[in-house]
This record gives structure tokens, C-alpha cells and sequence, in this order.
């Protein structure tokens, strides 16, 4: 089903279901491609779903439209969410979902601008999309364009000199059209981050940059549309720590570092879907 609507006009509890349908769907896309990351897609569906049904301003009718808001999935890998999403909003059909990561298909293992309707920067390495998306910021300013950019990263990806590049060049240009949003559920492919590199008290850090920082629950809608929507402040980008939970959704996903980049098998899945609520429509 593919829902044609403006932004914010769902409640909370009609966000939930949409949010345990895309859940549905980044199951059953992982485990027909046998391939994919279902910890860091299913940590992020809330913050998306929220994006695109309240917060962004989109036309899936029009995905180049010139004065939309942008987002850049900086963690790429957690793409299965954001292509349930999109074909949810009616960017593409419902059914290029069962394509996923298959040859000649729009719904490639990363997001591919050239490929997928309503995809607005092609990601790969992680690390490089938050810079992307101050050139976004950047551009938008330079074009007398309102427009705001959101960037979506990873915690692991933290751990990438490139990101502490990027978020001192969004306070250097201050940036106050430009919202970052860090995923994070503490988890990463080879460990927790505490054990790989220790990011610290990440509220402090970016309180020390100069940022405008907000500390929520990543799978609470209230929590997650107010500090999206929150007002800008002048010359400061928003920076949201949002606690997520990795394979969020799934109780044998839930925390557990070895669901960060395997498929599930059909014992799985079944298993899966039941906790989601049955059949996705």
C-alpha cells in the first residue's frame, strides 16, 4: 500500500503502524536478496518515518523538485528502511521492493541517486555523506533557497575523521538549515563502540562545537518530531543524539551485534513477521 499524503497529518499511533510495516518489509527484502543489514535499518525506521509523514517537505510526484527538503543517509547500509519508506510515500512501486540488491534493479545495497526515485545523494563509504550534506546546506544558502537538509548517521561511522571534518566546517558556515541526526544504537559490525573507539559523552562534544543539541528516544514519535521541528537557531546546526535500538522491532535482532550485516533465514523471517503483527499489507 502506498500512502499518498501530506506531512503532518498523522498521529503518533498511525506512525507506529506505518513504522511496523516498514519493519514487515525490510524483513522480507533482507532475506529474499539473502544479503543486507537489518540491525541499522530497523534502528532507523521511526526517525524516517517521521521525516517523511510530519517533518520533511517532499512531492513523491515530484522527486526533483527543486525546493524540497533533502535528506542524505549517510549510514547507506541501512537503506532497505529508507526504500520501504519512499515506496510507501508513492516515489516507485511497491513491488521494486522484492528487487532489492538484485541485478539491474533501482534498489542497489547503497542508495544511488542515478537509480532511485526520491534518493537525493548516492552513498557508499561510510564517512562521506555528512560532508554532502554541508555542500547541501551550503548550496541552499548560496541559492536563497530555504530548504533544509537532514543528514542521517551512524555511530560506528563516527569513529571517520571525515565526520569531524564535516560537523566543524557546519559550525565554521553556520549552518542553522542543516539538521544532523545520530543513530545511535551502539553498535557496530565489529563490536559495541565502547570496545572499537569510544566516541565519550557525545552531548558534551557537540555542545563544545557549538551545536544545538537535543538527547531523545530514536523510537519515540513526540520525542523524535519535536526535535526535528524544534525552531532553528540562528547561525547553529541542530545536532539530535537519538538512542535507538539496533534490530529494533525483532527480539532476537534487538542488540545483538551479529544481526548488524546477515539476512534472515525463513525460520526467521516467519518468526520475525509474527512479532510484527502477521502479514504485511
Amino acid at each position: 500500500m502506498q500512502e499518498n499524503i501530506q506531512v503532518n497529518e498523522l498521529p503518533s499511533s498511525d506512525l507506529h503502524f506505518i513504522s511496523s510495516e516498514v519493519r514487515k518489509d525490510v524483513i522480507k527484502m533482507l532475506g529474499k536478496a539473502n544479503s543486507g543489514h537489518p540491525g541499522g535499518s530497523l534502528s532507523i525506521v521511526d526517525i524516517l518515518v517521521t521525516l517523511y509523514y510530519r517533518v520533511m517537505k517532499v512531492d513523491p510526484k515530484k522527486p526533483d523538485w527543486e525546493d524540497r527538503d533533502r535528506l542524505v543517509l549517510s549510514k547507506g547500509h541501512g537503506c532497505p528502511a529508507l526504500y520501504s519508506v519512499l515506496a510507501r510515500r508513492g516515489y516507485f512501486n511497491m513491488d521494486q521492493l522484492g528487487t532489492l540488491r538484485q541485478l539491474g534493479s533501482i534498489l542497489q545495497g547503497h542508495p544511488d541517486m542515478k537509480r532511485t526515485p526520491g534518493i537525493d545523494v548516492s552513498v557508499g563509504s561510510l564517512g562521506q555523506g555528512l560532508s554532502v550534506a554541508v555542500g547541501l546546506a551550503l548550496g541552499a544558502r548560496l541559492k536563497n533557497k530555504d530548504y533544509k537538509i537532514y543528514a542521517i548517521i551512524g555511530d560506528g561511522e563516527m569513529q571517520e575523521g571525515q565526520i569531524w571534518e564535516a560537523l566543524m566546517a557546519s559550525i565554521h558556515y553556520k549552518l542553522d538549515n542543516l539538521t544532523i541526526v545520530l543513530d545511535y544504537n551502539k553498535l557496530q559490525i565489529d563490536g559495541t563502540n565502547n570496545e572499537v573507539l569510544s566516541l565519550g559523552n557525545v552531548k558534551d562534544r557537540m555542545q563544545a562545537f557549538g551545536f544545538n543539541v537535543y538527547e531523545i528516544d530514536g523510537h519515540n514519535y513526540d520525542e523524535i518530531y519535536g526535535a526535528l521541528s524544534a525552531l532553528a537557531i540562528s547561525q547553529k546546526p541542530k545536532f539530535i543524539i537519538a538512542h535507538t535500538i539496533k534490530g529494533k522491532g525483532v527480539s532476537f535482532m534487538e542488540n545483538k551485534v551479529e544481526w548488524h550485516g546477515k539476512a534472515p533465514n525463513n525460520e526467521e523471517i516467519t518468526k520475525a513477521l509474527i512479532e510484527l503483527g502477521g502479514k504485511s499489507i
